[in-house]
């Protein structure tokens, strides 16, 4: 792994001439993802991260916690005891040096030793969990970390939006896996990451997978073709 993504929020934030990261995917093409935006405060977060980050109680882990925002606003306007992992080094560092006291470089399946009250994945959470083949992985380790009153905080969008449909209202969907199962890539300053695979969840799968790996689900919020849920240990 380059560390693309953590390369420019280190470059950001030290004001060492950011660029605006490029993102695509193997169904969309390229995009700009301004830096400044993974910096964005609380007033600047979409309603459904806003949702999430007053939902969140006790000790919490912010699982992909890039360069700490969310982190951070729960340890100083909320209180509450806050640890950010983030699989990149240079993210971890920018947490620490932003102020966040708890920051821990690792993957979430090798993080263990404590459990949390509220556990978060946000910005598209499921996106980490890779593929339905590893999804029951990723699910089972949340179980393991998450208190048994717990819950996990995690959003999604189902993207069947992104696909034509016939005049019937058909999808055309390619054949050969979940629809949500996409390649995606990142560029910064002319260089490119490896393609990692990210997953896209439609509710009623990720309900299906929950309840199939011990927990209970509820639907907090909607927004358009996104979604907040919550999971609880059953």
């Amino acid at each position: 792994m380059k560390d693309l993504m953590g390369k420019a929020i280190w470059d950001y934030f030290h004001n060492e001439n950011p660029e605006d990261l490029q993102t695509e995917t193997s169904i969309s093409e390229l995009d700009e993802l301004p830096v400044e935006y993974l910096f964005r405060d609380f007033e600047d977060m979409n309603d459904i991260e806003q949702k999430a980050l007053e939902l969140a109680q006790g000790k919490v882990l912010d699982i992909g916690a890039g360069a700490g925002s969310h982190a951070l606003y729960l340890q100083n306007e909320r209180n509450l005891d806050v640890l950010a992992l983030d699989i990149s080094p240079k993210s971890t560092e920018v947490c620490k040096l932003r102020g966040i006291k708890k920051a821990v470089c690792n993957n979430m399946l090798d993080f263990s030793g404590e459990t949390f009250d509220t556990i978060l994945l946000l910005m598209n959470g499921t996106g980490i969990f890779q593929s339905l083949e590893k999804i029951d992985s990723y699910l089972q380790k949340l179980h393991a970390l998450v208190s048994d009153k717990g819950s996990i905080l995690i959003d999604s969008t189902d993207i069947l939006y992104m696909f034509d449909r016939d005049e019937d209202g058909g999808v055309y969907i390619p054949a050969g896996g979940y629809y949500g199962e996409l390649d995606y890539i990142v560029h910064y300053k002319g260089e490119s990451e490896d393609p990692i695979k990210w997953l896209y969840l439609d509710f009623t799968t990720l309900k299906n997978a929950a309840e199939n790996n011990g927990f209970t689900i509820e639907k907090v919020m909607q927004d358009e073709d996104s979604y907040l849920a919550k999971l609880t240990k059953k």
